[in-house]
Parts: structure tokens; C-alpha cells; sequence
């Protein structure tokens, strides 16, 4: 094994764990610079330090071993919804476990067909000559997709369809409201992680999911953590669930809150969408505009406009990733047969799949 030692997988399992290179130093006993040598590729570890590296980690052994393919990234490759209020040890962890989805993909990809990757990508130019450019690009991905005109009924589902992997898994555990949603394009199928926080609200689910679709539309070739991106990949996503032109006619003369909630339920978007969508088409003033949120602030905080979950929506959970292992498992493919090949543990194995652990939580009883 030490003959073998990949660096790179030190590095995204120390990531995965959220621990610095000075706190698994101080686990097994050695400096933080023999660490950083290890990660760097410049020293190996002895057999031992790598036995209780996987201890510390929580990975098997043989995950160290090089030869696997590997798709390396970095927090510049990735849109993080929440940037400024997400930490970079929570960063790393989010790109080390999109990279952990790419090999779970390309492990199932040689195994079952997926669908072809259909994302049309606008120019930068565009975004810059054109001050309507997130709104041309969202109509730009209805024409490809054959989205013209009415609701869009299963977004994530329809992202799927064309090629995109969509995950949706507590992948952080308490972390996961920190971090946010994120994507990038900078892998050979672009990746769209959502996560609880935000499927706890179907609308706010879709927006997210539109937004980051936004981003990979726009901004695949961009450097990330602009403020500006954020606006257009909102713009992108309010022009995608609701186009002005198609909206704009059954929007109520006043901001009726009932009435935006019935349009917005037939929409798949907010009340709060539809208020700033009125504001956004001129339909309401400024004034009227700032009354009706506070409105809805106030009736939200009698329970009432209580938000829905995604899971009465099957149309928004991905499915991709578990149907293919579905198919490949019916086909000779088993859940331990892939942790192995993949070198990943049964229980991180289920969770990058979507599926729940199966195993019971238990609680000591004190006497």
C-alpha cells in the first residue's frame, strides 16, 4: 500500500472528514508538516500511519491506493450559493464530495448508458453587451429543451433527463444549511448539488435548482464568487420558472396574496417570487411592492403560508445516480460490489446513491 499511496486521496479524505492537516497530526502523533508531505506526494506514509489514517478518517485502507479514475477540483471551479457565509473547511468538504459523486457516476457510467449531456452554454460576451442576457439565456434553455411555454412540472427530474447529475443529500450533516447549494461544470457531466435546508420549501427547492441551472449556463467558463453572477443566476431562474411574457397577463392588478398563492402553485414557484415578479415587470410600485412582503412576513409568523416539503413532489428528488445503480444491480452489479471497487465504505456509498442508512440509531439509556 505504501508503494502505491495516492496523495490526492489523503487530501479529499482529510476534507471529507472537515479536518485540517494539524488536527489528523496531532490524531496519529506526527507534525503537521509530515502531513503536508504526504499530501504533497513528497514523503510516503509508513504502513502503519496509513492504517491509522483510515482509522481517523473514516475511509478503509485500500481507499488510499492509487489507480482509480479521479476527478480533481478546487472551490474556483464550483458556484456556492452561499459563499460569503460558507467556511472554507465546508467548502472543501462540498468539493470533495462532488468529486466522490463524479466517481460514482463514471463507475455506473461504464455499466448503464445515462443520458446524453444537453446544456446549451451562453457566450460571455453576451452577458456583457446584452443587459438582458439572463433572461435571453433562460429562454435560450426552454427553446433547447422544448420548454416554450406553462409551468415547468418536474425541474429537477427534467435536468436530469438532459444529461445533468443532481444530488440532494445531507452530505455536511449540521453543516449542510451553511453550505448552501453549489454546481460546476467542470467535470465531463455537470453536477447540481441541493441540499435539506432548502427541500424543506418545494418553491424555494426549484428556485435553488434553477439558480445553480443558471449558473452552468452562463458562467461554466467564469471565475466564481462574483456577487453579480448570483443576480443574473436569480434573473436566470425567475425568467425560467415564470417568463414575463407568460406571466405577466395573469398577474392580479393589486398584490392579492391569495392569488399569488393559487398562480404560484400552478407555476411551482412563491408567493415571494410572484411579489418581486411584479415588481420586476412594473406591475407594482416600490411602495406596494415592500407593503405586501411585510404582509407576508406577518401572516407567515401565524403558521400560516407554511412551506411544503419536496417530498409530496417526486418530480423534484433526483433519482438519476440510485435508477442507474438500480439497473446495474439487476443486471449482476452489487452494493458491495461497488463500495469495492470504488473503495468507499457501504454507508458512504449509500448516502452518495440518495439512499437512507439502514442502520438503526441507537441511545444509550441512563440509569
Amino acid at each position: 500500500m505504501a508503494a502505491g499511496f495516492d496523495p490526492a486521496r489523503l487530501t479529499q479524505a482529510r476534507r471529507l472528514a472537515g479536518l485540517t492537516k494539524k488536527a489528523v497530526a496531532e490524531e496519529l502523533g506526527v507534525s503537521p508538516v509530515a502531513v503536508s508531505q504526504w499530501e504533497a506526494g513528497t514523503t510516503t506514509p509508513r504502513p502503519d500511519n496509513i492504517g491509522h489514517l483510515a482509522e481517523v478518517l473514516d475511509v478503509i485502507p485500500p481507499f488510499f491506493a492509487a489507480g482509480r479514475p479521479y476527478a480533481r477540483l478546487d472551490s474556483s471551479s464550483a458556484h456556492f450559493r452561499s459563499l460569503r457565509r460558507t467556511p472554507a473547511t465546508q467548502r472543501d468538504k462540498a468539493i470533495a464530495y462532488t468529486e466522490q459523486v463524479w466517481e460514482l457516476a463514471h463507475a455506473l457510467e461504464k455499466r448503464v448508458q445515462l443520458p446524453p449531456v444537453d446544456l446549451p452554454t451562453l457566450p460571455a460576451e453576451v452577458l456583457v453587451d446584452d443587459p438582458a442576457g439572463p433572461e435571453a439565456a433562460a429562454r435560450l434553455l426552454r427553446e433547447r429543451w422544448g420548454l416554450q411555454t406553462g409551468p415547468i412540472a418536474h425541474l429537477v427530474r427534467t435536468m436530469e433527463t438532459h444529461g445533468l447529475i443532481v444530488t440532494l443529500s445531507p452530505f455536511a450533516g449540521a453543516a449542510t444549511a451553511t453550505v448552501d447549494a453549489f454546481s460546476t461544470s467542470h467535470l465531463d457531466r455537470p453536477v447540481v448539488v441541493l441540499t435539506p435546508d432548502r427541500a424543506n420549501d418545494i418553491y424555494r427547492h426549484r428556485f435553488t435548482a434553477a439558480h445553480e441551472l443558471g449558473h452552468l449556463v452562463m458562467h461554466g467558463e467564469l471565475a466564481t464568487g462574483d456577487p453579480q453572477q448570483e443576480k443574473e443566476a436569480d434573473r436566470f431562474a425567475a425568467e425560467l420558472l415564470t417568463p414575463s411574457a407568460q406571466i405577466t397577463p395573469h398577474l392580479p392588478p393589486r398584490l392579492d396574496l391569495k392569488a399569488l398563492e393559487q398562480l404560484g402553485k400552478g407555476w411551482g414557484v412563491s408567493v415571494d417570487s410572484l411579489i418581486y415578479r411584479c415588481r420586476e415587470v412594473g406591475a407594482v410600485s416600490d411602495a406596494a411592492y415592500r407593503r405586501a412582503y411585510q404582509r407576508l412576513n406577518q401572516l407567515r409568523k401565524l403558521n400560516l403560508f407554511r412551506p411544503e416539503p419536496v417530498d409530496g413532489y417526486p418530480g423534484e428528488i433526483p433519482v438519476l445516480l440510485t435508477r442507474a445503480f438500480e439497473l446495474a444491480e439487476a443486471n449482476g452489479l452489487s452494493l458491495k460490489d461497488l463500495a469495492a471497487e470504488l473503495s468507499f465504505k457501504l454507508p458512504r456509498l449509500r448516502l452518495l446513491l440518495g439512499e437512507p442508512t439502514t442502520r438503526p440509531e441507537l441511545h444509550l439509556i441512563s440509569t
